[in-house]
């Protein structure tokens, strides 16, 4: 970008979390620089964007993404180049990512792997969470060190026994230390000791098709994570994060917890919004496509999800992109649905399934940005940097079509992988063009932005906090 590059977005409706305003915006090097009462200011420009009819958007900020993210066999189908190309082709401007580490390995090794995918590859800005499989005096001392430099956040798992299982006495020092080096500890929340046996006793009865996988991961015991988790963070006097909230059990232990004070938040996906464990029934093995972990859940827990969204129970929606091909990924669980990969694509279809939300009546306008963009950069520490268009923020704008129709169908997204979870469905509302900080990265629906383009982000603590 030249020294005095200038762009001026005119005649659009500017929608942030907290105001609707009609307003011209003014970008200056990489930043919003201003914004006018239309029509006021006659700014030259090297470059006018009209926005007349059009809606002028944060950047969406998807704080839940797995690229490459090696697992059960197989590695996710989207590199960060493919990733974050079609993040940017759904509004999407910053994601946070998954660094991982392995039992037996320090922090820094999986963190150090996981700038090496990222680096130079990326068409929007990105930053790491750290996947902690293995808590012991270094681990916890390497927290300390992550948070300095910028990665402020750590997942723990209550699942997967043998992979990224922790015990409680391993979650709880955990959160002891993030209590005291100001981190977030983020909780995939499901008592995987007991689902095991499920899944065991399921297989031995021949239940191998994968609408079992649903059914072995009950509700319930997603509930009594979510519960088990509050309790160990209240014991620590630490912050919790629970992601991919998806049955209402779980989401009234996290507004009981909010009710007493506590800072738990809560994160959602589209998947748990949109789909249910209709589509883990579909015949042919297609319902391997909807095999995730949370699972689906039956209809009627949807509507307890939007509710959440409503009243704040839930501050998030993140999509855990994380998509695996059906031919070739997802076949690898003919016959066994314990060995489907676990995972879905999304983070194309984030931005355009909440506005259908929009649509539909459940959330507010201003609700969609807080959601989606807002809270996200809040909760990890990026805000007003990222998630607001303010005189400061980074330009990462987005001029979105309330009125443009579409159809989404893997035939036409950009996600690296064979199918869609939203085959077929009609959305009202699409992007239309995306900046990156000043950049052009989709200009009129076609994508003009570059590998490399995308800076990695370091991360202040959270700002979300009561």
């Amino acid at each position: 970008m030249s020294s005095r590059s200038r762009t001026v977005i005119r005649g659009g409706l500017v929608i942030t979390a907290s105001d609707e305003i009609h307003a011209d915006v003014l970008i200056e090097d990489g930043r919003i620089a201003a914004l006018a009462v239309p029509g006021t200011q006659s700014w030259t420009a090297d470059r006018t964007i009209d926005a007349t009819g059009k809606y002028v958007i944060p950047g969406g900020v998807d704080a839940h993404t797995h690229m490459e993210l090696p697992f059960g066999g197989t590695f996710a189908s989207d590199t960060f180049e493919t990733g974050t190309r079609a993040a940017a082709w759904g509004g999407t401007t910053t994601i946070v990512d998954f660094a991982v580490q392995s039992v037996g390995h320090s922090l820094r090794e999986g963190l150090d792997a996981w700038h090496a995918k990222a680096e130079g590859n990326c068409a929007i800005d990105y930053g790491f969470h750290m996947i902690v499989s293995d808590v012991n005096q270094d681990t916890l001392k390497e927290m300390d060190l992550l948070v300095e430099e910028g990665v402020t956040s750590f997942k723990q798992f209550m699942a997967y026994p043998g992979v990224f299982y922790s015990d409680d006495g391993q979650i709880l020092r955990a959160m002891q230390r993030s209590a005291e080096n100001g981190g977030l500890i983020m909780m995939h929340a499901e008592n995987g000791i007991a689902i095991d046996v499920l899944v065991e006793q399921a297989l031995a009865r021949g239940e191998t098709d994968p609408r079992y996988h649903g059914e072995v991961r009950k509700a319930l015991l997603e509930a009594e994570a979510t519960h088990r988790a509050i309790k160990l963070a209240q014991v620590a006097g630490a912050p919790l994060y629970v992601v991919h909230v998806s049955a209402m059990e779980a989401v009234a232990e996290l507004a009981r917890a909010r009710d007493e004070g506590l800072n738990v938040f809560g994160e959602t996906c589209p998947q748990y919004l949109f789909l249910s464990t209709d589509n883990l029934a579909e015949p042919d093995f297609e319902g391997s496509k909807y095999v995730c972990s949370t699972p689906l859940r039956p209809k009627e827990h949807q509507a307890k999800l939007w509710q959440g969204l409503r009243t704040n129970d839930l501050q998030v929606v993140s999509t855990d992109h994380c998509p695996f091909c059906f031919v070739g990924q997802k076949e690898l669980g003919r016959g066994d649905f314990s060995k489907i990969p676990n995972g879905l694509p999304g983070v194309e279809n984030r931005m355009d399934l909440l506005h259908q939300g929009v649509v539909d009546g459940h959330i507010s306008r201003r609700r969609w940005i807080e959601i989606a963009c807002a809270t996200p950069a809040r909760m990890f520490g990026m805000y007003p940097k990222k998630g607001t268009i303010a005189p400061g923020a980074d330009a990462d704008v987005v001029i979105y079509d309330p009125h443009a129709e579409q159809i989404i169908s893997a035939e036409t997204h950009h996600m690296n992988v064979d199918y869609s979870a939203y085959e077929g469905r009609r959305l009202t509302g699409r992007v239309e063009t995306v900046l990156s900080r000043g950049e052009l990265v989709i200009t009129e629906r076609e994508y003009t932005g570059q590998a490399g383009h995308g800076a990695y982000t370091p991360r202040s603590t959270c700002q979300y906090l009561n």
